[in-house]
C-alpha cells in the first residue's frame, strides 16, 4: 500500500523509519535527522541520468535508469526488510517525484506499507523555515567573552530548563577561536535541519534559552525567522569581572595547539590593529597566555559593546556574578529570570 502525506503528517508517523532515496552526495550535504539513506542512483550514476534527460529528453533518461537500478532492486528489498523488519517506511525524495515514486512501487511490491512525502524534502525544508516563525518565549543568554554562557546553559538543560545549544549544533564557538576542538561543521541546511529537530521538542509557552549569536556562527547561519526574534527577544546580560573572565580563557585554552592559537590570532589582525596582534602571537610563543587573551579579549570587548548597543535597552537585564562557578551562575540566572518575570 503507498500512501501520500503532506509533512506535517509524515513527520508524525514516529514508528516508521524514514528513507532518503537521494544521491549519498545529497543526502551527505543535509537531510532529515534521524533519515537513512538507499539512493536509487548511486552519485555518478544520477549526473548520468541528468546530462542524458538533457540531451535526449525524458524517455532515454527513463531507460538510462530502469538499466543501472534493475540490477539493483534486490538489492534495495533486502536493505529495506533489514531496516523495517515490520514493512512500514516513509520514503522521500528531493521533490517527490520519479526517485520516490520508484521505490515505493518496489517496497509495495515486496508487502510493505509505504507512506510518501509529498513535495519531497524540498517541501519539508519549506514546512521547517515556517515553524520558526512561530511565536515563543525566547530568552536570550548573553556575555562579554569569558563570562561561561556555554557552561551556564548546560547547567540550566541540567536544572530542566529549556535550552536550544545552537554553538553545540553548529561545532563552533562563534569567534576566531571558535573551530578550536570542534568536529568540520555542518553545512547551513544540516545545522537548520538538527535546529528544527531540537526546537519541535520545545514548550513554546514557557522560557526557551538561546546564547548571544551573530547572524553567522563560524560558517553556518541561525534561520533568518528566528535569529530575527533572538535579535527583539529579553536578553540577560551576565557581568562577569574581567579578572575571572580571563582566568577562564587561560584555563579554556592553554589545552589547544599554539599553532592553531596563533592562526586564530592571525585571522583577526586587521581587527586588532598590526601591533596588538604581533604582541599576542608573542605572548602564546612565550607562554603568556594571560597577556594574549588580555589583548584579544579588548577588542572582543568592544565588538560585544556594539552589538549590545543595537539591543532595545529595555529588553536587557544586567546580572552580577563573582564567581566562575557554572552551577552558581545558573542558579542565579534561573532566580533572577523568574524575580524579573521576564519569560
Amino acid at each position: 500500500m503507498i500512501e501520500k502525506l503532506d509533512t506535517k503528517s509524515f513527520l508524525n508517523n514516529y514508528d516508521r523509519p524514514i528513507i532518503d532515496v537521494r544521491s549519498p552526495a545529497e543526502f551527505e550535504y543535509a537531510h532529515i535527522p534521524g533519515a537513512l539513506n538507499i539512493p536509487l542512483f548511486e552519485n555518478d550514476e544520477r549526473a548520468q541520468v541528468g546530462i542524458l534527460y538533457k540531451q535526449s529528453g525524458r524517455q532515454g533518461a527513463i531507460f538510462k535508469g530502469l538499466d543501472i537500478v534493475g540490477p539493483k532492486m534486490s538489492g534495495f528489498l533486502r536493505e529495506a526488510i533489514r531496516i523495517s523488519p515490520q514493512r512500514q517506511l516513509r520514503i522521500h525524495c528531493w521533490r517527490g517525484g520519479m526517485r520516490s515514486e520508484s521505490m515505493a512501487w518496489l517496497f509495495s511490491m515486496g508487502g510493505f506499507q509505504i507512506q510518501v512525502l509529498d513535495g519531497g524534502y524540498k517541501a519539508w525544508r519549506h514546512y521547517i523555515r515556517e515553524q520558526f516563525e512561530t511565536d515563543a518565549k525566547y530568552v536570550v543568554l548573553s556575555g562579554r567573552t569569558g563570562s561561561g554562557k556555554t557552561e551556564i546553559l548546560q547547567e540550566l538543560i541540567k536544572m530542566d530548563a529549556q535550552v536550544i545549544d545552537l554553538e553545540g549544533m553548529a561545532h563552533h564557538k562563534g569567534s576566531s577561536f571558535g573551530a578550536l576542538g570542534e568536529l568540520p561543521q555542518p553545512s547551513s541546511e544540516q545545522f537548520e535541519n538538527d535546529l528544527y529537530d531540537v526546537w519541535k521538542t520545545m514548550d513554546l509557552d514557557q522560557a526557551i534559552w538561546l546564547e548571544d549569536e551573530s547572524h553567522f556562527i563560524g560558517k553556518v547561519s541561525i534561520p533568518d525567522p528566528l535569529f530575527e526574534k533572538m535579535r527583539n527577544c529579553p536578553v540577560v546580560r551576565v557581568e562577569m569581572p574581567v579578572e575571572l573572565r580571563v582566568e577562564r580563557l587561560v584555563k579554556d585554552y592553554t589545552n589547544y595547539p599554539k599553532e592553531g592559537l596563533i592562526a586564530a590570532t592571525e585571522r583577526i589582525t586587521r581587527k586588532l590593529g598590526g601591533q596588538h596582534a604581533k604582541s599576542a602571537i608573542e605572548a602564546i610563543q612565550n607562554n603568556d597566555f594571560k597577556t594574549a587573551i588580555e589583548i584579544v579579549l579588548f577588542y572582543y570587548d568592544k565588538t560585544y559593546n556594539f552589538g549590545l548597543s543595537k539591543r532595545d535597552p529595555d529588553k536587557v537585564f544586567p546580572i552580577d556574578v563573582d564567581t566562575t562557578n557554572a552551577r552558581i551562575n545558573a542558579e542565579n540566572v534561573l532566580s533572577f529570570l523568574k524575580s524579573q518575570a521576564i519569560a
